[in-house]
């Protein structure tokens, strides 16, 4: 695979993995583990000083596989600001291996309660963060013959409940898009779609409706770690270049 001039020298079988939404909940738990397996992760957000502290926290098991975390502001929902990501990441380690579009929010509501401002946010946010993702890296996986997508959904892509219309359409969205990615894609590129059930996060923390907030109080009574997800990642990066794992669904034993 071509490379540009890398400013790190990273050997072939560790990976410069971008991650949107790293500063917590599950894109925090999938940029440390990739740092302790050896990995260069680019960390983007909005809140940097989550990324630093982040940074700090996995120094030392930086230091002991080779990896590396690196901070970068980002708005998903900004084109300009996704292209300089990408841009800057691959002009930075002379190649992107992967790139995975976890930022999403989930403010969720009936749709009598017409919280319009609401779903615009989370349609920039989980469906065009996406878009402006792939439109920044598959001009990069192009040219260098290869890549990874890995585009981080919800089980909200595959069922709808009272209060999560509009957030399971924009997930639906992204297993639509990813989907659509993976058919029209070069063999040298591979896309996965990871699908979260119930996973310990602040995600919840945005509901602004206080009935939606209580029954996903209720909802969240048996939540899986975000590490746990950090894995299934991990095992779709792992797999040799001719092998795509395409979709992957992880949820609690309890969520039926």
């Amino acid at each position: 695979m071509p490379t540009n001039r890398s400013e790190v020298d990273i050997p072939a079988d560790r990976k410069v993995v971008l991650v949107t939404g790293a500063s917590s909940g599950i894109g925090e738990a999938i940029a440390a583990r990739l740092v302790r397996e050896g990995h260069h992760v680019v960390a983007g957000a909005r809140r940097t000083d989550r990324l630093r502290a982040l940074a700090e926290r996995t120094a030392q098991e930086a230091a002991r596989s080779g990896g590396g975390l690196h901070p970068a502001r980002l708005d998903v929902t900004d084109r300009a600001d996704v292209g300089a990501f990408i841009a800057g990441a691959r002009d930075r380690f002379g190649r992107v291996d992967a790139l995975v579009s976890n930022a999403g929010v989930m403010p969720l509501s009936r749709l009598d309660r017409l919280l319009v401002e609401e779903w615009d946010r989370m349609i920039d946010v989980n469906v065009r963060g996406l878009l402006y993702g792939i439109a920044a890296a598959l001009p990069v996986f192009t040219a260098q013959g290869g890549g990874h997508f890995v585009t981080i959904a919800s089980i909200g892509a595959h069922q709808v409940v009272p209060t999560s219309a509009v957030y399971c359409a924009t997930k639906y969205a992204a297993w639509a898009i990813t989907e659509g990615l993976r058919q029209e894609s070069d063999p040298s590129i591979r896309v996965t779609t990871i699908s979260p059930g119930v996973v310990a996060s602040e995600l919840a923390d945005s509901i602004t409706d206080p009935g939606a907030a209580q029954g996903m109080r209720a909802y969240r009574a048996h939540a899986i770690e975000p590490d746990a997800i950090a894995g299934a990642l991990s095992y779709a990066l792992a797999q040799p270049p001719d092998v795509d794992v395409n979709e992957i669904v992880v949820r609690p034993v309890r969520q039926r």
